[in-house]
């Protein structure tokens, strides 16, 4: 998305399309999802405002183009990245193209900042005189109390202007302001704030669960059994289990049970109104026996299958 506005959500999906980077995204309470995506882009940076109302896990593939600084903005926020919680005032420091699983498990409202690698350097070394370079990893910092409150004040600030007044943001000389007092913000940040120590286990089941997503797009024709995948990474059940409650705060099999069932809510959506029933899908991914598949089906998205096949089926209709 270019430019600044603001978007109201009622599909996860949908949301998930308009985020800037690579996302693969499971809901895991059954519920209607609702979110708003508020963005700005400047000369130099590209900002973000998420608010969501349900809690989700997601895996995230960030793009090498940019460098992304992600923040929790309220503080009943629950942010987790890849196991440990991001407290109101922490930042994410994430690295180029890094990997990453992030969860909620409540209502939950998170900004960004991104720039090239770059500018970040340049920035660092005009304003903080030294390299501020992205870490090979996401690392968590807890930058000094006026630095963060000044980040956040002018991050929400940006963010409202985006919501209520454009015509604002669109004189030059309102958003190159805006702009540099951000970039002075962010540069105190990242070069002075302290990096919180994390356990190097997270680390290490941050790796498991890594190979694990990249062992599951190669089975998007059935759904893989849990002894193959751990066959495939080199990891013994129990340690996939501990990494899994650990990162994700669920036990491998219920994660891998609503991945697929995510897979066939997807096909449902996108099947042909006229010779699809979705039944394929179903049974392709796993589920022989309708009624468990209903029950499933249900307890996960707050609807049988037929009320998901109904909308694409009504939404391909109002097409032209």
């Amino acid at each position: 998305m270019g430019g600044s506005g603001s978007a109201l959500f009622a599909d996860a999906d949908a949301f998930q399309a308009h985020l800037p980077a690579a996302t693969e995204f499971l809901v895991t309470r059954a519920g209607r999802f609702r979110a708003r995506l508020t963005w700005m882009e400047l000369t130099d940076l590209y900002l973000l405002l998420a608010r969501e109302t349900m809690p989700r896990i997601a895996y995230v593939s960030l793009p090498t183009e940019r460098v992304f600084i992600i923040f929790p903005t309220h503080r009943t926020s629950t942010l987790i990245c890849d196991g440990v919680q991001v407290r109101m005032g922490d930042i994410v420091f994430h690295g180029r193209a890094e990997r990453f699983h992030q969860c909620t498990t409540n209502t939950t409202a998170w900004g960004s900042i991104a720039l090239s690698p770059a500018w970040l350097r340049a920035y660092g070394r005009t304003l903080a005189e030294q390299d501020v370079v992205p870490p090979p990893f996401g690392r968590i910092l807890c930058p000094q109390s006026a630095d963060r409150r000044q980040l956040l004040r002018l991050h929400a600030e940006a963010m409202r202007l985006a919501e209520t007044s454009l015509s604002r943001i669109e004189h030059p000389a309102v958003a190159r302001a805006v702009e540099q007092d951000l970039i002075w913000a962010l540069v105190s940040c990242l070069a002075n704030g302290e990096p919180r120590g994390e356990p190097p286990v997270m680390r290490r089941h941050a790796g498991v669960l890594a190979q694990l997503e990249q062992e599951l797009t190669s089975h998007l024709d059935r759904p893989p059994l849990l002894v193959e995948l751990c066959e495939a990474i080199g990891v013994s059940e129990s340690m996939l289990r501990t990494a899994c409650l650990a990162l994700l705060g669920m036990e491998p099999g219920r994660y891998l049970h609503l991945r697929i069932l995510e897979r066939v809510r997807r096909a449902l959506l996108h099947v042909d109104p006229i010779t699809g029933d979705g039944t394929e899908a179903m049974r392709r991914l796993g589920f022989a026996e309708l009624h468990h598949f209903m029950t499933a089906y249900r307890d996960a998205f707050g609807e049988f299958p037929q009320m998901s096949l109904g909308r694409a089926i009504g939404s391909s209709n109002l097409r032209p």
